[in-house]
């Protein structure tokens, strides 16, 4: 049962950066293949209404990066046509290796995404982490960047990223984590909650593979508890529940998805005990 298009946006849930205390909208889009289209392509329509949706809903998180083809360059360039660029919260990624590879790679970023400041600037997979970082820090200080982060997609990477987030050196880390892929609850989401480090969520769907698990299912009567009205709603929803999650970032290119998604930032979230009962109801299934 979707929102009616009456209706108003939900009020979404927001949490502190730690670093900074700025609130942030807990559910924002991710690029990756969504966003990869032509210039020309008819999907940059709806794109551009996901866009304009997201930030009428209270939303601002927009992730990118220069592995996702054409994505920075449309997010940009859809920011730009609708004038929002100062209500929306970009972030990119660095993705090469060596210093001068590094800075000319992120120069392109800021040319594509049409910004003079990125408020979150990442190094992709720790390709070449420790040079990187340095860059970053540089241009944080000069005012280029507002936030240093470190992002990977599998949990063979979470020691790499654990290790640094104990450093205090970075202000964002960004992995996988859904109710498919829960390895990070063990050791990385706590160290993240201690360290002070906030947490953007890849993969929530588990690239989708979460889906196919409940096709042709009704949610347990249950999920109206914590006011949950779809699976994907679910399947967030358990993502926003844990504490130490800044924001998740489910990629899409649909409005309908968009606003779907969305709904799972406002309301109420399952305790511990209900984030239980979902991994074990899933579990039986």
């Amino acid at each position: 049962m979707g929102q009616p298009a009456s209706a108003q946006p939900p009020a979404l849930l927001k949490r502190a950066i730690p670093r900074s205390g700025e609130a942030l909208p807990a559910v924002g889009v991710g690029t990756w293949q969504t966003f990869d289209v032509g210039a020309k392509a008819p999907e940059r329509a709806e794109l551009k209404e996901v866009l304009r949706l997201l930030v009428a809903s209270g939303g601002s998180v927009v992730d990118s990066s220069p592995m996702y083809g054409k994505a920075e360059g449309v997010a940009g360039d859809l920011a730009a046509e609708l004038g929002l660029r100062k209500k929306l919260f970009f972030a990119t990624k660095v993705w090469t290796s060596g210093r001068e590879a590094g800075v000319r790679q992120m120069e392109q970023s800021f040319k594509l995404m049409r910004t003079r400041r990125m408020d979150l600037m990442q190094v992709h997979n720790l390709q070449d982490v420790s040079i990187h970082a340095k860059t970053l820090r540089e241009w944080k200080a000069a005012g280029r960047i507002r936030y240093l982060g470190i992002t990977h997609y599998h949990s063979g990477a979470y020691p790499g990223l654990e290790r640094l987030v104990k450093t205090r050196e970075w202000d964002f880390v960004q992995f996988n984590y859904s109710m498919a892929e829960r390895e990070a609850e063990a050791r990385l989401l706590p160290a993240c909650a201690e360290s002070g480090t906030a947490v953007l969520v890849n993969r929530p769907f588990s690239q989708g593979h979460l889906f196919p698990r409940v096709k042709g299912r009704e949610l347990p009567a249950w999920a109206a508890e914590f006011d949950c009205a779809s699976w994907a709603q679910f399947f967030i929803k358990y993502i926003l529940a844990h504490p130490a999650v800044t924001c998740a970032i489910p990629g899409t290119r649909r409005v309908s998805h968009l606003r779907d998604n969305l709904q799972a930032g406002a309301g109420r979230l399952p305790d511990a005990a209900t984030r239980r009962r979902m991994v074990e109801y899933l579990e039986q299934l």
